[in-house]
């Protein structure tokens, strides 16, 4: 740590010394507020903290206007439905979208960018581009059909979580297929209820593949993996658990620096430890009766949208809205943001790339549950 210490040490003394000049004012940034040492944030130093969260809808039309400046859009581009689609995008984010839209249009011959490359985009940023060469079964098909319809099911029935928008099994980046959803607002704070429905609708896949093959594949892993975290920090850190009550579990290690792994320190007992995990078991548990429970009562829904998917391979908006019919806190077709509203243009401006190997960056995780794993893909 000595080499640390004098870096602060030489940082303090440059804002602080024994000379001063009022022509300077000095600025940082950082990710990990959490890992500073105190002495940078004491006053007549770094006392002053601004907070620069991810946009919300309208920051993200705002991000997206700014981005687009230059570019040709066609007139059925609409600025406010991407802005609504994209929850949790990054400024990054939204400026590499509009630029794979872009690319694409120019790949594709176009003049203007449609709303059909800003919707593909989307999806290049979330999940990655599509593996056109992948080669797959068809019981592997079958079985990703029911995986994301498993997802859909279980997150349309399910009136707490997030409302299932597309659903495909068009692989791409490292899943076999993908279900994307859309929240009704850009709320800051959820509570319990939300998480129970977001984990029903992350079982739907195994469930789905266990009501109807008899067994589990390796594509679940992943949708088990947020399952088991979500319910560990309903116990752990979020004060969750009627049995444990309104308290943290866990010390996590303030001093994580040079490539550290985050590690927690326990500071609970035994018999504490051993009470955790019978609470996250049981909060998964009930929420793999839940997904059981809403599967048989809409196995048909079930059924038709995984045919569906094996014959078109992606449905989405009204399509999907009308396949699953009327459920509660749901929309009706025409209330969710379409994909053909009227939007803006702007002068025409040639794409800068159209390399057909560059991939786009994947995305964060938890906009979309997907079908992956070692086996499966």
């Amino acid at each position: 740590h000595d080499e640390r210490e004098q870096t602060l040490n030489q940082i303090l003394v440059e804002m602080d010394g024994f000379d001063s000049n009022q022509n300077v004012i000095v600025l940082a940034s950082t990710n990990r507020p959490d890992v500073l040492d105190p002495a940078l944030l004491r006053p007549g130093r770094f006392d002053r903290q601004v907070t620069l969260d991810l946009p919300d809808v309208k920051g993200r039309r705002a991000v997206l206007d700014v981005h687009v400046k230059g570019k040709p859009l066609d007139s059925s581009v609409s600025l406010e439905t991407i802005a609504k689609q994209t929850p949790g995008f990054s400024g990054a984010d939204l400026a590499n979208l509009v630029n794979e839209a872009a690319i694409l249009a120019a790949r594709r011959g176009k003049k203007r960018i449609s709303m059909d490359e800003m919707n593909e985009a989307v999806d290049r940023v979330i999940a990655g581009p599509e593996r056109k060469s992948r080669v797959i079964t068809e019981v592997e098909k079958k079985i990703i059909a029911y995986h994301e319809a498993g997802h859909t099911v279980a997150g349309y029935f399910s009136p707490r979580a997030d409302i299932p928008y597309k659903v495909t099994i068009v692989a791409r980046g490292m899943a076999g297929g993908f279900t994307r959803s859309l929240p009704s607002d850009d709320r800051r704070l959820q509570d319990r209820s939300y998480y129970e429905a977001m984990m029903t609708m992350a079982l739907g896949g195994h469930v789905s593949e266990e009501m109807v093959f008899g067994e589990m594949t390796t594509g679940a892993h992943d949708d088990i993996g947020k399952v088991t975290q979500i319910a560990r920090n309903m116990v752990t850190q979020w004060g969750m658990s009627s049995r444990l009550g309104p308290r943290t579990f866990g010390k996590r290690q303030s001093m994580v620096f040079l490539g550290r792994d985050i590690s927690e320190e326990r500071d609970y007992s035994e018999r504490t430890a051993e009470e955790i995990d019978d609470e996250v078991r049981r909060i998964i548990d009930e929420a793999h009766d839940r997904c059981r429970t809403l599967m048989a009562a809409h196995r048909d829904r079930l059924d038709a949208l995984a045919q569906r998917l094996i014959e078109v391979e992606t449905v989405e908006g009204d399509d999907l809205l009308e396949l699953l019919g009327p459920a509660e806190g749901r929309p009706r077709p025409g209330e969710i943001p379409s994909q053909s509203q009227p939007g803006v243009s702007a002068e025409p401006k040639a794409p800068e790339s159209s390399d057909e190997e560059e991939e786009a960056p994947q995305g964060r995780p938890g906009l979309a549950w997907g079908q992956g794993g070692s086996s499966s893909e």
